[in-house]
């Protein structure tokens, strides 16, 4: 049986004026020629990345035969997922051709063109220790997607790796904080480095219409508006969930409570583990596209003076599935440290328990997920007294100083355990419901 080839075609949309500056600013006609990288930086949506992606293989292929160049994320599958699946659809409708390189590697791909050909690699810089996967490579170019995610270190070495006649780096990321390495590094010292920087905002991506940039516009409050959409590397400081406000998101409304109960399907129970400081359980509700805290179970091993064993917990726990019968509950949340309350759990064969993965930089993921849900309208908390805890919770939840002094955002290690569990369930539900996922930075 033959198999038709399916050929692959990419829409083009028309650039605007800046996604044109970064797709030519290398050409022989260019003044910044002679530059020696570019930084992209700005909004969420705003044709970054589009246009560094194309014009990073463009230059390689035009000026290069036979180099090595560097494709960076914080991972590799999110590079695939948010740059390489689309730029290699682009790149074969403008006339190359794209071999992976199986002889050298799995994330290795052989971009051809009129004769010249050049190996590209995909690397994932998430943590410290990846500096060392481009340790030994030559290169004649560096892309770094998402650079501000990266940690210093993987940067410096892939850029020190840079070594051949005519390199050229190229960043693009959306903003953090102002003492952020990168900020501080690099944009600061853009024009001592010899760098050419660009800052976007929705606006500079044409292909976005009216109503979808009013859409991202209503998806983000406070730090994380002034960052994504506004594109300003600002500050986090002072509480966190600011948005919060205990008129409008802790209802009274025992008639609302009683029809949850009675009609509600979409049952959870979240959790956030402690032995000697804080244990905690929430059970929740999503009705009709809105989530619900309905009731806690909260237990400060200090206040009381006791510690409680798993088993104890695991009582605890059964207590608010019975709340709902015969109702079931779709998932209880756990967090991937509490091995012995999972054991338990498993051991009283109590069902079903998802496990959270708590991955880099999910604290973050978390805070923007929660704060857009309370903002929007889509998250409550009924105003019954085992939730007290939990809502006391969000008038102390503040930002860590001296870490933003290091250019980090972290939350203070402290009243924060009903929010870690809060955090559990929104970023489990969107998984599980395939809701609420990070725009790429496109």
């Amino acid at each position: 049986m033959r198999v038709k080839k399916i050929k692959a075609i990419f829409q083009f949309k028309p650039f605007s004026p800046k996604q044109k500056k970064v797709l030519t600013w290398w050409c022989d006609n260019s003044p910044v020629k002679d530059k020696e990288g570019i930084i992209a930086d700005g909004a969420i949506r705003s044709g970054k990345t589009v246009s560094m992606a194309l014009s990073y293989v463009m230059w390689a292929m035009e000026k290069f035969i036979g180099q090595n160049f560097i494709m960076a994320g914080k991972t590799v599958g999110s590079f695939k997922r948010n740059v390489w699946i689309w730029l290699k659809l682009v790149i074969i409708a403008r006339g190359y051709r794209v071999k992976k390189a199986t002889e050298i590697g799995e994330n290795v791909f052989i971009i051809s063109r009129k004769g010249k050909s050049n190996y590209f690699f995909i690397f994932g810089g998430k943590d410290e220790a990846s500096q060392d996967l481009v340790q030994g490579i030559t290169a004649a170019g560096a892309f770094f997607d998402e650079v501000a995610l990266m940690p210093e270190s993987f940067v410096n070495q892939a850029t020190g790796r840079c070594s051949v006649e005519g390199s050229k780096f190229w960043f693009n990321c959306n903003p953090e904080g102002p003492m952020h390495w990168f900020k501080v590094n690099w944009i600061d010292k853009a024009k001592e480095k010899n760098l050419i920087y660009l800052h976007f905002t929705m606006d500079d991506n044409w292909s976005l219409s009216e109503k979808i940039k009013a859409r991202y516009r209503s998806m983000y409050v406070g730090i994380f508006f002034k960052r994504f959409i506004l594109g300003l590397w600002v500050l986090a400081e002072g509480v966190i969930y600011d948005m919060f406000d205990r008129d409008k998101h802790v209802i009274k409304d025992e008639k609302l409570k009683s029809e949850i109960l009675t009609n509600g399907r979409l049952w959870y129970i979240s959790n956030d583990y402690g032995t000697g400081t804080v244990f905690t359980l929430g059970l929740f509700c999503i009705y009709k596209d809105i989530r619900y805290l309905v009731r806690s179970f909260y237990w400060d091993a200090k206040a009381q003076m006791k510690q409680k064993t798993d088993g104890e917990y695991c009582q605890d726990l059964k207590k608010l599935i019975d709340y709902i019968k015969p109702r079931q509950v779709q998932a209880i949340i756990i967090p991937d440290d509490a091995l012995s309350f999972i054991a338990e759990c498993n051991k009283q064969n109590i069902r079903p328990v998802r496990i959270y993965k708590r991955l880099p930089g999910s604290v973050i993921k978390r805070i923007r997920i929660q704060a857009n849900v309370l903002s929007s309208g889509k998250y409550f908390i009924f105003n019954d007294a085992s939730n007290e805890p939990i809502i006391d919770e969000y008038s102390s939840y503040v930002w860590d100083p001296k870490a933003q002094e290091r250019g980090e955002d972290t939350p203070l290690k402290q009243n924060d355990h009903g929010k870690d569990m809060e955090g559990y369930f929104h970023d489990s539900v969107n998984r599980i419901l395939k809701v609420g996922s990070k725009p790429s930075g496109m």
